[in-house]
């Protein structure tokens, strides 16, 4: 938050030398961790102050669904740039977010050697090993010498996520065995790989669980695992920078996934980036509609008192009771609201079980409003010395909890179910409906009761 703070004070003052001087100098995960506080724009000139190397590998470090918005605000000639310095794996993961044009643009300008790794790894399926590879390697001939893989190395260290694990291969590109960089410094530069390889090696195949292959990586300790196809020849490597990766988003989706919510977690997260990132008409486009609702929602509830007047003119003092009807029903109705969003995102409620946990509502919200109107009913009483009007309040605050929970599951739940927002629209449409429903009630219990009266 410091660094996030520090730098909105250099962009909003205009200080952008001073902010590039600071930037130099921080490490990629805080200047990630820092420019999350930041929308799209304010993104893109951070990045532009950022040396290349340096926001590339930022870039790189930044989840896929960051990469896809920070890349909306890019240049088609920057965006370009950045897609083809990343490597085929981060590249291809990126491509999983991206619309369909954007993602097919893209690809047309990468080189026909890039265009070719990048649709050989889109060829595999989704969530395998192949998909999750990266096609650049060092590898070497089990025939050729210490000298000579050294050399290699040298002409791929710059193309090569993880340079310090060489592979050893025969003349068919099947995999022989694996050596150190360590083990290579150390050995005669005269001597054979086969004679000091480890033939020994731990592999995957192209069409393994990325979260086997992730999860090999962790119990073993390894930098990377090498690929086969279904051959057995060498193809990519999986290392351990996107194991990690992988074991965070796979805990993510089987825990929605267990509860059959994956599709829900995808969509929410959509909607509230819409929400929180969006410019003001797709901000406009989801609230707005719910606000006028609510706003007619209102004009009828003063339709509801306005027929009342004589009521009203009558025994005055019911008055004093509405706003605390209406807000006890708005409260509650919210609360309950929150529990079931809260719920079916975290798979407490399953969207096979909606009706029961609907119904044990109802029976909490039962018990809440006879609690809450038995002692609103008596302080009405207690306040006034009208037990009748007692009786009004109470049976109205014990209707319109009850009333009010039923509708704070109940709503989100039909808002869910024809695919619009229920975060956005829940609470205006609760609360408009519930302070119509809360004040038929309660007029509707004076009438009866103080009946005498008017």
């Amino acid at each position: 938050m410091v660094l996030a703070e520090t730098i909105r004070a250099h962009l909003e003052n205009r200080k952008l030398d001073a902010l590039k001087e600071l930037l130099k100098d921080e490490d990629e995960l805080e200047i990630r961790d820092a420019i999350y506080h930041f929308n799209a724009p304010g993104q893109t000139v951070i990045f532009r102050l950022l040396q290349k190397d340096k926001a590339l590998r930022l870039f790189e470090c930044m989840h896929p669904i960051m990469q896809s918005e920070l890349l909306s605000g890019f240049s088609k000639t920057e965006a370009v740039e950045f897609f083809g310095d990343l490597s085929v794996d981060d590249r291809v993961r990126l491509l999983d977010e991206l619309p369909a044009k954007v993602a097919a643009r893209l690809l047309s300008e990468l080189s026909p050697e890039e265009r070719r790794k990048t649709n050989s790894l889109m060829g595999y399926e989704p969530g395998t090993a192949g998909r999750l590879m990266n096609p650049n390697f060092v590898v070497v001939r089990k025939d050729s010498t210490v000298e000579e893989a050294l050399k290699r190395i040298r002409r791929k260290v710059g193309r090569v996520k993880n340079p310090y694990v060489v592979y050893v291969t025969d003349d068919t590109r099947r995999l022989e065995g694996v050596l150190s960089f360590r083990e290579l410094v150390l050995a005669e530069s005269s001597a054979p790989l086969h004679s000091i390889m480890n033939p020994g090696v731990i592999s995957v195949r192209t069409d393994d669980d990325q979260e086997e292959v992730a999860r090999v990586l962790q119990e073993r300790d390894f930098n990377a695992l090498p690929v086969l196809d279904s051959e057995g020849r060498l193809v990519g490597v999986v290392s351990v920078h996107d194991a990690i990766d992988i074991l965070q988003d796979e805990t993510t989706e089987d825990f929605f996934g267990k509860a059959g919510l994956l599709p829900l977690q995808k969509e929410e997260s959509g909607r509230s980036r819409r929400l929180i990132r969006g410019t003001l008409p797709q901000v406009l486009r989801v609230r707005l509609p719910f606000l006028l609702l609510a706003l007619a929602g209102g004009m009828i509830a003063g339709a509801v008192i306005a027929g009342y007047e004589q009521v009203l003119r009558s025994v005055p003092f019911i008055a004093f009771f509405m706003p605390v009807i209406m807000d006890m029903g708005g409260n509650v109705g919210t609360q309950s609201s929150t529990i079931f969003t809260r719920g079916l995102v975290l798979g407490h409620i399953r969207p096979g079980g909606v009706f029961a946990a609907w119904l044990k509502e109802v029976f909490n919200g039962a018990v809440m409003g006879l609690i809450c109107g038995t002692l609103g009913g008596l302080v009405a009483y207690l306040w006034q010395g009208i037990a009748s009007l007692g009786w009004a309040v109470g049976i109205a605050l014990a209707l319109t909890i009850t009333a009010a929970t039923t509708l704070g599951f109940l709503i989100p739940w039909l808002l869910f179910r024809v695919g619009m927002d229920e975060a956005a629209g829940s609470d205006p449409i609760i609360t408009t409906v519930k302070d119509i429903i809360g004040l038929l009630i309660y007029f509707t219990s004076v009438t009866i009761l103080l009946g005498h009266m008017l």
